[in-house]
């Protein structure tokens, strides 16, 4: 009788589990929780960021909130190894919010820890939101850097970004059946939101994407996120700008979209994709010269607009290479002709006598010819859209 007791002394004495440290809750939190979302890769790299810092050694049950502060204060402090700055407010936000999720998962899920520290400390203060635009020269420039780029594909990425407000990785994810080029639509399946969208394209929008051969199916673009990084990289410093990032062109195209005045909010946002109002307006820095126009005459400038858009529109033009000299033509005016050096020389020289010829016909009363339609193109033309404004 004494040996049964003895033997349900020591049953009742061992462990009932074993130790979990929190680099190993992580592990388990990224390959149960996060490989679901669209955000795994980046919250697989903020595990591993939290997992080798002191925390990831200490035992799940036991962290305080004491120990989420001292890993806050560490990280704000410490400096990025891909942008050599301080770590960001908002990097940390987020690393917090991944500990808190991985935190509310143990307590009702695994049952491997019984509180949440992690609601209990304070969120770094975010910054104000980037007001970064876009300047005529700098767009230029970068433009003319990605036209001489190794890669041509550089070029169409940028353009579309300018003028489609959608983000990198939509652009990249691109595919030929989900684009039509005669209604202007680019169908995005899945988006950040983990909605679905369809985005308008400008005439320009369309040109960068008939630059790429259109095809039936498959991908638009080949780049990876990490290859197009470099490839951006050597643009930027092909062109002297600094301080821009790729998703500053959102920003400026999102602006540029308020800036026409003929769209609304709930317009601009069925565009850009934002379902917060709120991100929207932090998206969306107006430039004060744009908006001046705006406070007197508006009913004499609309009348002038509708006028002028009606007749001032982009016409094709083919260019051609000469042993000396690159050429533009257009199609629809065969009288108009320009020889540079360069495509940017005779695109620029075309503007302005693509300009001149249409005001000439509206001071004569003269309609003008409709655009050739892109199905007429011959095949073994490079075809430019040439906007006079």
């Amino acid at each position: 009788m004494s040996e049964g007791l003895h033997v349900a002394e020591v049953l009742v004495a061992e462990p009932v589990g074993k130790k979990v440290l929190v680099k190993e809750a992580l592990k388990k939190y990224t390959e149960r929780i996060s490989i679901s979302k669209r955000g795994y890769q980046q919250e697989r790299y903020r595990a591993k960021m939290i997992g080798r810092s002191f925390l990831g050694k200490l035992d799940l049950p036991a962290v305080t909130s004491v120990d989420i502060a001292n890993y806050r204060d560490m990280r704000l402090s410490s400096i990025s190894k891909n942008t050599k700055k301080p770590v960001s407010a908002n990097t940390v936000r987020l690393e917090l919010a991944l500990l808190s999720d991985m935190f509310n998962v143990g307590i009702i899920e695994w049952g491997e820890c019984q509180d949440n520290p992690v609601t209990r400390v304070r969120k770094p203060k975010l910054p104000p939101g980037r007001d970064r635009r876009v300047t005529w020269g700098e767009e230029r420039r970068i433009l003319r850097a990605a036209t001489a780029y190794k890669n041509d594909q550089v070029y169409s990425i940028v353009v579309l970004a300018i003028e489609t407000a959608m983000r990198q990785g939509e652009i990249l994810g691109l595919t030929w059946e989900n684009i039509d080029l005669r209604a202007r639509i680019a169908h995005l399946p899945i988006t950040k939101n983990g909605t679905k969208r369809d985005v308008p394209l400008s005439l320009r929008a369309v040109d960068a994407l008939s630059r790429r051969g259109v095809k039936t199916e498959g991908p638009v673009f080949d780049y990876t996120s990490d290859g197009f990084k470099s490839a951006w990289r050597a643009i930027l410093g092909r062109a002297r700008v600094q301080d821009l990032h790729f998703h500053d062109l959102r920003h400026e195209a999102v602006s540029r979209l308020f800036e026409l005045g003929t769209l609304d909010v709930m317009e601009v946002a069925t565009i850009s994709g934002h379902k917060s109002m709120q991100m929207l307006k932090r998206y969306t820095h107006l430039k004060a010269t744009n908006l001046v126009a705006k406070l007197d005459g508006k009913r004499m400038l609309n009348k002038g607009k509708k006028m002028i858009t009606q007749t001032v529109i982009p016409y094709p033009a083919i260019v051609g290479s000469e042993p000396d000299a690159t050429t533009l033509e257009f199609i629809d005016f065969p009288h108009l002709r320009v020889e540079g050096g360069s495509v940017d020389d005779v695109t620029a020289r075309a503007k302005d006598m693509l300009l001149r010829e249409l005001v000439n016909m509206m001071k004569e009363s003269k309609k003008a010819p409709a655009p050739t339609p892109p199905l007429e193109y011959a095949e073994d033309t490079h075809v430019l859209l040439i906007d006079p404004l």
